[in-house]
């Protein structure tokens, strides 16, 4: 057997040993589960809540810590798919949900904080008008509307891998293996059941980082393409950066072609920083989209948008509405992460362990010879099992996610919970971790990668 074939027949073997470690450590979870299958669809509340070997129930979180409900501790760098940049009961975030929550919890009309969090996420982003939501999903569903009311046009161009939430526009091509298509001109390809042909033949896929893709469509479909949405970041397949030029380029062609251009800064948002992708690369686009981090453990999005923009919301050409829009309760706690939360100093805690997470990662692999590399971009980062870094989409198909499902089994085992859906995902640090945390997580990879290097 070649050393390549022996790793994997190793990797293998380690999975099945860690596999059964997990059930082991998690009699009260297992029993949960089955309770739970009775009464809950799939026995969870979200379909990416399903995990292998079973999902895992969750009693507690401080800090940057979580407590199973087997009374497990772990150092948590899931932080809820991003959510929890804040961490686990944020001081200042229990402090104003609290007040809020006793002079009442919903009205359907405006309070106050929504004046201050639209001013702050102005100066933030440079966008002088806000809306607010619920979901990631509904802001980029609110996005796409917007770029098609105001340009009169239908189709839509995302890109190959991109993940901009479960409304049917989007649901294209975000993590299908088949029927892709040659890589300078992906095809769009339902990303579940569910999804009507007709809304998919609208939704147009270029490639990330391919600019000569975006280009083809734009001359192919002259004047009929409303808009391009993009994560500046692209995630939900590790940390998969933009080139130099990349996103300034999207910004030239959209121009010439009469069509907008939306960043979805839902995962980036608060987690690169003060003003997040837009600010940290320098493009502005028509309309930014924003969620998870923002209500620091509460539902909450916003878009923001160009005066001309948004402008179509100010006359009423589009309605963005919704019952819960604004809601106290996640104004109020979005309050608190931007006046009190993620500030300055904030920031540079946040730059200092991330630095030391990823040089300690980089470290690591260097010492085992493990055929990965590190990428970060603000307080997320990955750990990705192939060489070089990734460029595109199908550079992150090629990647074996054994070998992230097995050091996601060997670390959490070991009291270091990351996202359960392997290559796909990000650590996240909180505000309230620690160099200690850190110096933990990079144990556990020590470990891990001792084993798989022997």
């Amino acid at each position: 057997m070649s050393s390549v074939g022996a790793q994997v027949s190793a990797l293998d073997d380690l999975i099945a040993r860690e596999r059964q470690s997990f059930l082991d450590r998690a009699p009260r979870a297992t029993e949960m589960a089955g309770t739970a299958a009775r009464s809950l669809a799939g026995g969870v509340t979200s379909s990416w809540q399903i995990s292998d070997p079973q999902p895992i129930w969750i009693d507690r979180g401080l800090g940057s810590r979580v407590w199973d409900v087997d009374g497990n501790e772990y150092i948590d760098l899931h932080g809820g798919y991003g959510a929890m940049l804040a961490g686990h009961a944020h001081p200042a975030v229990v402090a104003a949900v609290s007040e809020r929550v006793r002079k009442g919890t919903h009205f359907a009309q405006p309070t106050a904080d929504a004046i201050v969090v639209a001013e702050e996420l102005s100066d933030r982003y440079g966008f002088p008008l806000w809306r607010f939501g619920n979901s990631g999903t509904e802001a980029t569903m609110d996005a796409i509307h917007l770029m098609r009311a105001i340009t009169g046009r239908d189709l839509i161009i995302k890109f190959e891998g991109g993940y901009h939430g479960h409304h049917d526009s989007v649901m294209v091509s975000v993590w299908n293996e088949e029927g892709l298509g040659a890589e300078s001109s992906p095809k769009s390809v339902p990303a579940g059941s569910g999804i009507p042909q007709a809304i998919v033949d609208l939704t147009l896929i270029a490639s990330f980082n391919h600019l000569e893709s975006v280009s083809r469509l734009l001359e192919e479909h002259e004047g009929e393409v409303a808009g391009v949405i993009v994560e500046p970041v692209l995630q939900n397949c590790g940390v998969l950066l933009p080139e130099p030029g990349f996103l300034q380029g999207l910004r030239d062609l959209t121009r010439r072609h009469g069509a907008l251009l939306t960043f979805d800064e839902v995962k980036t948002g608060l987690t690169v920083g003060k003003g997040g992708a837009t600010r940290r690369f320098g493009v502005r686009p028509d309309i930014v989209c924003l969620a998870k981090s923002l209500g620091g453990g509460l539902p909450i999005s916003a878009i923001g948008g160009t005066e001309e923009v948004m402008g179509h919301i100010v006359d009423g050409s589009y309605e963005q509405v919704g019952t819960f829009n604004g809601n106290p309760l996640s104004l109020a706690a979005a309050r608190a992460m931007l006046e009190e939360v993620m500030v300055e100093d904030t920031y540079e805690h946040l730059d200092q362990i991330q630095t030391r997470m990823e040089k300690g990662a980089n470290e690591v692999v260097g010492r085992h010879g493990l055929v990965a590399h590190v990428a970060t971009a603000g307080a997320k980062g990955s750990v990705i099992y192939c060489a070089e870094p990734m460029r595109t989409y199908r550079d992150f198909l090629a990647v074996d996610g054994r070998y992230a499902q097995a050091a996601w089994l060997y670390q959490y085992n070991r009291g270091v919970f990351l996202p359960p859906w392997g290559k796909g995902e990000q650590w996240l640090l909180s505000v309230q971790h620690t160099v200690e945390d850190v110096d933990r997580y990079l144990e556990t990879l020590d470990g891990f990668a001792g084993v798989i290097s022997a």
